[in-house]
């Protein structure tokens, strides 16, 4: 399980630490939009990594350049590869762990298969009695690199990942998506040997906590449903055991989340309010309770939704309900979008553009919230300079660091969140307000701009002509953000001074 590391700025941070949970690895939020069901045609899968104050880099890994036999420097894990391994994208932690890039999270290949990995979860203790965890099984912080260079298909990652875990074990409870331009797996690892994943509907989405939600399971129709070599037989015999009692079985049927999964008090708090807010903002026709004890799984929009709308619910903190965490925090539940955010990520392959460029990986560092997503293009030779930079104790000032600059947003935010001012029009309003929301709206419109531009040219270029051109406008596009943040930063850090000096919020800002 991935665990805490106790750094300078960890420490510092303070504030900016307020809803860690107890055991950071159950942390992060998914959400997965079927390709009718968006507003272009495209896949998305997208998921907040939640783990604490630590950088993450993004890298492109070459075709060919993975070993041929693995071996994770987290917990021992290994595994045989294929000789042949695809170009592929990630997002590994900012500090190697002896010269290996583990925790990798996310990234599209060059066969635009998009993978996401891990929404971590937690399994009963029936689940673990009758299947225990393996220690040096699969986990997270090698799943990304022994999977996505190898796979051609959605379907085809969760067959794969699914083999080992059954041939090898898995170290922990996780939920994993694939993505192709066609379809979205979502797969969950519910003990040591057993996994079920389920299509998502073309037509719809879920907003996806850390708990096991995959329901019954139609193992007869192997288009939408695919399980663990003789999953039924086994829940059933594990269900007449005296020594397990396993519930989840019925009628010839396993219903995978109450048979592996947990749905009690903890998950009251940390996860099913969650769900309620991905679907109050998606859905918001369907009326319930934040308090409802079982959610549907996959719900259909009521308008198609956008990248835009995707990080709008990776953003919110109950945003504008009674529950907001930005205020009272009626209820204390825990929200989508939290200060230890280290990147958020939505993987979109496009069907309304050639093949070379239909991957694109937005990605925010830290915080979306307090950050920006910028559309890269995954057919390239390199990354931006600055999502590079190693180092995970570097002053939070570093401006040469893309995750620096983006988390020194949030820490000042979280530090005044509730802090408000006086305008010079004698208008209430706050840090966020004033500084944040104008940057990150006027700079999401340049980089969408940008992208259709860069979209248009594409279309007259080739091969290395292509991906050259594609990683210039990587780069450009992370300088030109990068910049108007780093501005932003200084009139914040300005601003946060004199909030920190009053006692009454009375104070006017001219500027």
């Amino acid at each position: 399980m991935r665990k805490a590391k106790i750094t300078a700025l960890t420490l510092a941070a303070g504030a900016a630490l307020a809803f860690a949970p107890t055991s950071v690895s159950k942390a992060c939020t998914t959400v997965i939009v079927g390709k009718k069901a968006t507003t272009d045609g495209s896949t998305l899968i997208a998921r907040n990594e939640d783990v604490g104050a630590w950088s993450k880099h993004f890298y492109v890994h070459a075709a060919n350049s993975m070993p041929q036999t693995y071996t994770s420097q987290d917990n021992g894990f290994k595994l045989d590869l294929p000789k042949t391994s695809l170009r592929y994208t990630s997002t590994p932690d900012g500090e190697q762990e002896n010269g290996q890039w583990i925790f990798g999270e996310d990234g599209i290949n060059s066969a635009n298969v998009a993978m996401s990995a891990t929404e971590s979860g937690t399994s009963n203790k029936k689940a673990l009695k009758a299947d225990p965890l393996v220690k040096n099984g699969i986990s997270e912080a090698s799943m990304l690199d022994v999977i996505l260079p190898y796979i051609h298909s959605a379907k085809e990652g969760v067959l794969r990942l699914g083999q080992i875990v059954e041939k090898q074990g898995s170290a922990e409870n996780n939920g994993v998506i694939f993505s192709d331009k066609n379809e979205i797996w979502y797969m969950e690892i519910g003990s040591g040997h057993t996994w079920a994943a389920v299509r998502v509907p073309d037509t719809k989405y879920a907003v996806i906590p850390n708990q096991m939600v995959i329901g019954k399971l139609n193992l007869k129709d192997s288009k939408n449903y695919l399980a663990s070599t003789n999953l039924t037989k086994k829940v059933k015999a594990w269900s007449k055991s005296k020594k397990i009692k396993m519930t989840g079985y019925s009628k010839g049927s396993v219903y995978y989340a109450k048979a592996f999964g947990t749905n009690d008090k903890t998950d009251s708090i940390y996860n099913r309010p969650r769900m309620w807010d991905g679907q109050r903002i998606l859905t918001p026709s369907k009326k319930q309770k934040i308090t409802k004890k079982h959610f549907t799984l996959f719900l259909k929009p009521d308008k198609k939704v956008s990248v835009a709308k995707v990080g709008t619910v990776l953003s919110s903190h109950f945003t504008g309900t009674k529950y907001s965490t930005y205020g009272k925090w009626k209820g204390g539940y825990r929200p989508i979008n939290v200060s230890t955010d280290v990147e958020s990520h939505i993987l979109q392959i496009r069907n309304n553009v050639k093949s070379e460029i239909a991957g694109v990986q937005w990605l925010a560092m830290a915080s979306p919230a307090t950050s920006v997503y910028l559309p890269f293009y995954t057919n390239i030779t390199d990354t931006p300079s600055q999502y590079k930079v190693d180092g995970d104790y570097q002053d939070p000032t570093n401006l040469k660091s893309a995750y620096w600059t983006y988390k020194t947003t949030g820490m000042v935010l979280e530090a005044y969140k509730n802090k408000s001012f006086l305008d010079s029009n004698g208008k209430k309003t706050n840090l966020m307000t004033k500084d944040v929301k104008p940057t990150k709206k006027a700079v999401t419109a340049k980089l969408k701009a940008n992208l259709a531009a860069s979209d248009q040219k594409a279309k007259s270029l080739n091969g290395d002509d292509l991906s050259k051109y594609l990683t210039e406008q990587n780069q450009q596009n992370a300088d030109y953000a990068q910049s108007k943040w780093q501005a932003m930063n200084k009139s914040l850090i300005v601003h946060s001074n004199k909030l920190a000096s009053v006692t009454k919020s009375k104070l006017t800002f001219n500027k």
